[in-house]
């Protein structure tokens, strides 16, 4: 006999059938005499389970008679035990193998341990000792037993390498037991292992602040350990993964050996077939079962070709130079380019037919750059490019189609069976389509598969025999998919019609609020397969979607409502993501990119300026910190403005900024800046704090390397002592540019530690950064490189934790020119690490600044000739349009100088300083431009003019606005000649440096 307490009290006989146990009394009685099987249990213990006194004696007597000889209750001392082993509780298998499982684990056997936990847990059927009141501290024991099961079973899946899968239910079980730390633990390294390694470091802050605020503890050191780990590598983004199969793939075994076998020859591969097919779905499992990286990229949501690159560039979570970079020579494409060139990655390009011109120009670019990269697209028609190899899909075989609708239609009706030959004719006359079977199945959950195959035959007629073409059979799906939407009540075809207008899906509160489900129509539609719930989402298949769409009312009202609901979730996650929040707001904006940018495209359609407006303005942090641009919706809403509305200049002033952040949109920018900038004055005038506090700090950034920038870089300013803090911070942080231009490090020091104090006070991470590596490079020109690196390490702790790949790279370089004289070998390190992150932000800015140091390396390691190699691949490589550039363009112009100096080339050398000198002071890179001059000179002094040197040492000074600690013999011998450079304006330095009168004019502009 056997017995259950692992939820309601059962026992069985050995042959299955369940033995008849009574009331409530008698359930209780029995569980308590198991729960420690073969043990006396006291009759006072036994009471409480509700058996009381004498009624006590008759209980037991009624229990002994149902369960017979099988399980003797007998008498001992004050209570009664039950005579069985503890492996017929189900209780005490469920410890045993529970046990088994976890010895397995330490055994590193994850395989047999995840079957055995699996096994143990499968024996719960509801809550421990169910039937028993007052049964907390067993219950409690074997429930806490249950989770700590739950736990090593996890664990033991991530070790065979199911991460992804296991997130949705660590995220469920944190949920509901948030103080759980070894939870906590599984869901970070689950995350991290499967590429979010942001969403990992947003889990550990979240769980912290739980334990601190209701425990008043710190996490435990494992939980710390693991975010330490995280923080210390590299920010890697993850690409996004192809989504996670609902159901398994029936009939096309061969389909997919034969794509993975073709791809290990070919470079692009197309899925060629009409809709509903199965090419989406073939072409996820091929992904999955593909070694290595994969990256998805579903581009159904495309309006236009010339959205692609970005779209590439969000699957592969690259961040975007967006609002700083408005002429930026390099492009998306260009930066696409840089991140695939030394990377191996399969990229699935799903839904090309659409756009499928600009795929095929994108995707011959990327194959002939990126010898690692391999293409898998999905078309109803051919790329039509050199070197593809097309796979057509067909529909199903005759007996795969029977298969999956075998399995579709139980998964609707338990135990469903039907005659072969009428599921085969059902199949038939839908032409095998994957797609139109799983719709018609999902119908067997209301109605007899008899009654289907007869609406079937009277909607479609049977087909004919022998092959048809794509456009029929997209016709037949077509035909389905009426039929499919003719079969939905009222609430459910409004509810399916309004979810067309969610691009990327939607999570179910944005769903109901936007579909007006009262009546659980979304639930339903799911149960009809024209919806999917995934990881937390709904989804609609783009067929279905597109279907949708063209049916039933105008959905103008649909998509006013969506675009009202995004504007609320941006105005509500701004102010966050310039706090400690930001983390957290990051993830749910990213969630939400697609349809963000759709609210925006609606808003220039319908000419909703002010909606527009105020969506585009709650948009500029997130797309600042993740990357990412709206120029082409911006453009598109200004072009249908018209007169500012009244009380939005503020607004209007951002939708041009984001104009501006585009090439296409250069000429918008050109004509609106004035006004926009105007507008913005007059609404942080008079001490006013604005709505925005972002947009000034931002506006300056377009603004930095324009003549006439002074204006925007006084509206920031003005923000010092204002009143809010963020403002407050960012005005500090550029007035200290000011003074350190003019060579007083101590007001410049005491600026950047007030932003950085701002910063670091609101909990803003990205302030905080940029803060701490000025900072450093004020320790590092004072010459304390021990300080400067400290500080550097903090900002990248800070940049790690929101996977901010460019500012890594950045602050790598930076760290290792701060080592590069003390400890040349981690200097190295970091800029062979920077390179390595910049590769896969695809950052050729950032790339270049690591090939320069490397330069500098090879340089000091006496290999000029790899030191030249390096230094030109950095100049090819920056871009001479970003502000950011200029420095490093100098830098390595330097490098050349002394490469041609080296080598006894004093003329190339010369030419070479000048560039440099030029190129950084005509920008107001000035701490560069000293460092050129300062190379000059010292090429004077190994002429043999030390006088010379000593001018143009003091001339170099003149430009850094401190005096030069360089070639002291050259000061100690000519300080005249020093003291008459460093007495120069800084266009009489240049001049004395032998710059020409163009570059001199324009550092006397500023």
């Amino acid at each position: 006999m056997r017995f259950g307490i692992l939820g309601e009290t059962r026992a069985w006989r050995d042959g299955g059938e369940d033995v008849p146990l009574g009331g409530p009394a008698r359930r209780a009685l029995l569980a308590l005499l198991l729960v420690r099987p073969g043990e006396a249990v006291p009759a006072d213990r036994l009471a409480e389970g509700g058996t009381a006194g004498h009624a006590l004696h008759s209980q037991v007597s009624r229990l002994r008679a149902a369960l017979g000889p099988d399980a003797a209750i007998e008498r001992t001392g004050g209570g009664y035990r039950i005579a069985v082993r503890p492996d017929d509780v189900d209780a005490g298998r469920f410890e045993r193998l529970a046990d088994a499982g976890r010895e397995a684990l330490r055994d590193g056997d994850a395989e047999r341990a995840s079957a055995l936990l699996r096994e143990a847990l499968n024996l719960w059927r509801g809550p421990a000792l169910a039937d028993v009141p007052h049964s907390e501290t067993e219950a409690v024991r074997l429930e806490e037993r249950r989770l700590a099961a739950l736990e090593d079973r996890i664990e033991a899946d991530l070790r065979r390498g199911r991460h992804r899968d296991m997130v949705p239910e660590l995220r469920d079980l944190l949920g509901r037991h948030p103080l759980r730390e070894r939870l906590a633990v599984l869901l970070m390294r689950a995350l991290r292992d499967g590429g979010g390694r942001a969403e990992a470091l947003v889990v550990f802050e979240e769980t912290r602040r739980r334990l601190a605020d209701e425990l008043g503890a710190d996490p435990s050191a494992d939980l710390a350990a693991l975010h330490q780990d995280l923080l210390r590598g590299d920010p890697t983004p993850a690409p996004a993964r192809p989504p996670a199969p609902l159901t398994a793939l029936i009939g096309r075994e061969d389909d997919v050996e034969g794509v993975a076998d073709l791809l290990t020859s070919a470079r692009l591969v197309t899925l060629t077939g009409p809709g509903g097919v199965g090419k989406t779905r073939l072409s996820v499992e091929v992904a999955g079962r593909a070694g290595g990286d994969a990256c998805f990229a579903g581009l159904a949501p495309l309006r236009d070709g010339a959205a692609l690159p970005r779209a590439l560039l969000g699957a592969l979570a690259l961040r975007e130079a967006a609002l700083h970079a408005a002429d930026a020579a390099q492009g998306p494409e260009d930066r696409l380019v840089t991140a695939l060139a030394d990377r191996s990655l399969l990229l699935v390009l799903d839904n090309c037919e659409h756009v499928v011109e600009a795929v095929a120009a994108l995707a011959g670019r990327l194959l002939a750059a990126c010898p690692g990269l391999r293409v898998l697209a999905t078309s109803r028609e051919p790329l039509g490019i050199t070197g593809e190899s097309l796979w057509p899909v067909r529909p199903l075989d005759g007996d795969a189609a029977v298969r999956l609708f075998t399995a579709r239609a139980s998964a609707v009706r338990r135990g469903f069976t039907a005659d072969p030959r009428v599921v085969r004719r059902i199949c038939a006359a839908l032409d095998d389509l994957p797609l139109a079977i799983e719709l018609a199945a999902a119908r067997l959950r209301t109605m007899d598969v008899g009654d289907l195959a007869g609406r079937l035959d009277d909607r479609l007629g049977l087909p004919s025999r022998g092959s048809r073409t794509a456009d029929e059979r997209h016709r037949t799906l077509r035909a389905v998919v009426a039929w499919s939407w003719d079969l939905l009540t009222g609430d459910e075809r409004r509810a399916a019609e309004r979810f067309t207008v969610f691009a990327g899906g939607a999570t179910p509160d944005a769903a109901r609020r936007i579909c007006g489900d009262d009546s659980g129509a979304l639930e339903s539609l799911v149960d009809k397969s024209l919806l999917e719930l995934a990881d937390g989402r709904y989804r609609m298949l783009e067929t279905i979607r597109a279907y949708g769409a063209e049916r039933g009312e105008p959905l103008d009202d649909a998509r006013n409502a969506h675009a009202r609901h995004f504007l609320e979730l941006a105005q509500a996650a701004d102010p966050h993501l310039r706090s400690a929040d930001q983390l957290g707001w990051l993830r749910v904006l990213g969630g939400e990119h697609d349809n963000l940018l759709a609210a925006l495209n609606w808003a220039a359609e319908a000419r909703d300026v002010p909606t527009g407006l105020r969506l585009a303005a709650s948009l500029p942090s997130y797309l600042w910190i993740r990357g990412g641009s709206v120029a082409a919706q911006a453009v598109r809403l200004l072009e249908v403005m018209g007169p500012v509305p009244p009380g939005l200049g503020e607004e209007y002033a951002t939708c041009v900024l984001h104009a501006g952040s585009d090439a296409a949109g250069r000429d918008v920018w050109r004509r609106h800046r004035v006004a926009a900038e105007a507008a913005l004055e007059a609404a942080w005038a008079d001490g006013n704090t604005g709505r925005y506090p972002a947009v000034p700090f931002l506006w300056m950034m377009r603004r930095a390397d324009e003549p006439d920038a002074q204006s925007a870089f006084a509206l920031v300013l003005a923000r010092r002592d204002g009143a809010d803090p963020w403002a407050r911070a960012a005005a500090h942080f550029i007035a200290g540019f000011g003074p350190l231009a003019t060579g007083d490090a101590g007001d410049a020091g005491r600026e950047f530690e007030a932003a950085a104090g701002g910063f670091r006070a609101l909990g803003d991470r990205w302030g905080t950064a940029l803060a701490l590596d000025a900072l450093a490079g004020l320790a590092a020109r004072r010459g304390d490189r021990a300080a400067a690196v400290a500080l550097t390490n903090e900002a990248l702790v800070l940049t790690g934790e929101l996977g901010a790949l460019d500012d890594t790279a950045d602050l790598l370089v930076n760290r290792g020119d701060h080592r590069i004289e003390a400890d040349r070998e981690a200097a190295r390190a970091d800029y062979e690490r920077a390179a390595a992150v910049a590769r896969r932000a695809g950052s050729p800015t950032y790339l270049a600044a690591a090939l320069r140091g490397l330069g500098d390396i090879a340089l000091l390691d006496g290999d000029v000739g790899a030191a030249e190699r390096l230094y030109t691949d950095a100049l090819a490589r920056f871009d001479p349009y970003w502000i950011k550039s200029v420095g490093g363009r100098a830098t390595a112009l330097i490098g050349l100088g002394r490469v041609a100096a080296a080598r006894g080339d004093h003329g190339t050398a010369r030419s070479r300083y000048r560039e440099a000198a030029g190129a950084a002071a005509s920008t107001g890179a000035f701490f560069e431009g000293a460092r050129a001059v300062e190379a000059l000179a010292q090429l004077e002094a190994a002429e043999g003019e030390p006088e010379r040197a000593a001018r143009l040492l003091g001339a170099a000074a003149a430009l850094l606005g401190v005096p030069s600690g360089t070639a002291p013999e050259a000061l100690a011998a000519h300080p005249a000649a020093y003291a008459e450079g460093a007495a120069l304006s800084r266009a009489e330095a240049l001049r004395a440096a032998g710059l020409d009168a163009s570059v001199i004019g324009a550092v006397s502009a500023r």
